[in-house]
Order: C-alpha cells, then structure tokens, then sequence
C-alpha cells in the first residue's frame, strides 16, 4: 500500500479584516476576568452566555464563573454578569430585589439601541424591531416597552403586521444583522406605511458592517469563504449569508476542529474570516492546521485596500 502522498505545496489564504472579537466582545470578557480576579463574594453567576461561543464561555467556567439561565439559581449577595446581549430593565430591577450586585456587560452599540427604543416609546411610537425572534438582544429589547414592540423577522410578517390604530410608527434594527436581512424586510414596511421613523445610519453595529462588508470582497476574491463560529452566533451566521449572496460557497464551522471534517484537498485558495465573537486562539489554531494541509501562503486583506470594503 502506498503511503499518502504529502498536501501539495502554495495553497492560499486570504484572511478577512477585521475578524474575529469585537470591541464589544473584548469589553465583556474583561469584565468577567476582572471580576474574576477580584473574587466576589458568593461568587460570579453570568445570565446566559456572556457572548455566543462556548470556547469563551468554558474558559470562564473553568475560572469559577457560574452559568445560569434564571436569577432565582442565584443566592443573595452574590454577583451577576449580564451578558453583552443586554437585558430588559425588568430583569435589572428583579436582580436588585433579590439583593444581588449587578456587573453590566451590555455591547455599547446593544445599550445605544436600548436608548434609542426608550426614547421612541416615551414619544408614543409603535415600534417595530427587525430581528431573529427568541435572540437574547431581541429580547432584552421587547422588555424596554412590552406591548409596545413587535418583532418582525421575514416578509410575510412585514406584510401581514397590522398597526394599532392612531399610532405613528418607529423601525429599528437589531445590531447583528446584515444588510439583506434589513433589504427582506424594511421596504415592505416603507411601502405600506408613510412617515416611518428610521434612525439613520440604522442600528447595525460597526464591527458588524465593518466584518459584512470585508466577507463580501473576500467572497469575491476567494470563491470559498470558511467563518468561524457558533452556531447560536447571530453575526457569524449574517458573514456565512453574506458570503453565500456575494457568489461564494460558504460554511460556518462551529470550532477550529472541524476544519479536520471539511474536505480542503482539491482547494488551493480559500478565504478566513471569523465571527465577532470568536477568539483569537480559535483564528490561530486553525491556521496552524490549514498550513499542515499545504495553505502555506497566508495574506491579510490590508485596512486601506479598496477592495476590504470597510467603512
């Protein structure tokens, strides 16, 4: 039997920037790790997943955090961590009652879309919320004024909305989502209903736009486009469609181990972008494997190329 020969040598990679953690995303993991450090008394609960990947959230496990889904696991006197997604003050106020300390880990972006929802229902706005139904931002969004909000996530649900009567309306965007997320939904509603306030630039966050846009080139140089990722992770998920409506194929690989699952032998240039909140260890694993496979000629999309797209 003849032994397997070995890869073939000047594969390419084209790695996508920015990639991988996001400002929001770094501000909330050094906040646990701080906390952690200092030991808080009754210990460090974290409501949810502090951000959508579990290397990050079993990091912080092993370090003593505690993940629970309800205040009530929870002991009085004790610490918790919201979560980068935000909470609706519903849940701030029970934490208080309870007797808890209360660590704030909100994305900026997440808590100036709390803000903007506050000031739109103080002015008797119906508002509606484009956004994945059952998502922790969503979520915490609804709760800033229940009854108030309705989340529309596809077309037919644009079309179908019906307004309460003598109410003016307000649309915004939850901040992970993709432009053809917003492109499905908003003119339906732009359509139907005159004088829609729509906060401009939309509610899309930065580093959201920033990572869409650089995987839209990076699809158009590469025509494979791997994300790294969760498969709970909002944006990862947007880069994946992003990639796949700017003509590439696309995958979303959950943890850098699957890249040894994902056939690569017939490839010889492929493009590397990772979801934001998906660490750097993730990022540099799998390029160590992907160079064992012959991609021995890893590039960087330069910030003032024209063709990264960032803005």
């Amino acid at each position: 039997m003849n032994p397997t020969p070995p890869p073939s040598r000047g594969k390419r990679i084209i790695l996508a920037r920015p990639r991988g953690f996001c400002s929001g995303v770094r501000r909330a993991v050094a906040l646990a790790e701080r906390l952690l450090q200092n030991r808080p008394k009754a210990g460090l609960f974290i409501l949810g997943e502090i951000v959508h990947n579990p290397e990050v959230v079993q990091s912080l496990q092993h370090r003593g955090a505690r993940l629970v889904r309800s205040l009530e696991d929870i002991p009085p006197g004790a610490t918790v961590l919201f979560s980068a997604h935000g909470v609706a003050p519903a849940v701030q106020r029970s934490a208080q009652a309870r007797g808890l300390q209360i660590a704030d880990a909100t994305c900026p972006f997440v808590q100036r879309l709390h803000d903007l929802v506050r000031t739109y229902a103080e002015d008797k706005n119906h508002i509606l919320l484009i956004g994945r139904h059952g998502h922790e931002e969503v979520e915490g969004i609804v709760g800033e004024s229940p009854g108030q909000i309705t989340v529309l996530e596809t077309t037919e649900e644009a079309e179908s909305f019906s307004p309460p009567p003598n109410t003016r309306l307000a649309v915004v965007v939850q901040t992970t989502l993709s432009e053809e997320d917003i492109a499905r939904v908003l003119p339906v509603l732009k359509k139907r209903f005159e004088n829609l306030r729509f906060p401009s630039p939309s509610t899309v966050c930065q580093a959201t736009r920033d990572r869409q846009n650089a995987v839209k080139k990076l699809a158009q140089k590469t025509g494979l486009v791997l994300v790294l990722g969760a498969a709970n992770s909002s944006n990862s998920r947007r880069l994946v469609e992003v990639a796949k409506a700017a003509g590439a194929r696309a995958a979303l690989l959950a943890s850098d181990a699957e890249l040894h699952t994902f056939d690569l032998h017939n490839i010889t240039l492929l493009g590397l972008t990772a979801g934001a909140s998906t660490p750097d260890g993730a990022i540099e694993r799998a390029l160590r494997y992907l160079r064992s496979l012959g991609f021995d000629h890893i590039e960087e999309m330069a910030e003032n190329d024209p063709t990264n797209g960032s803005s």
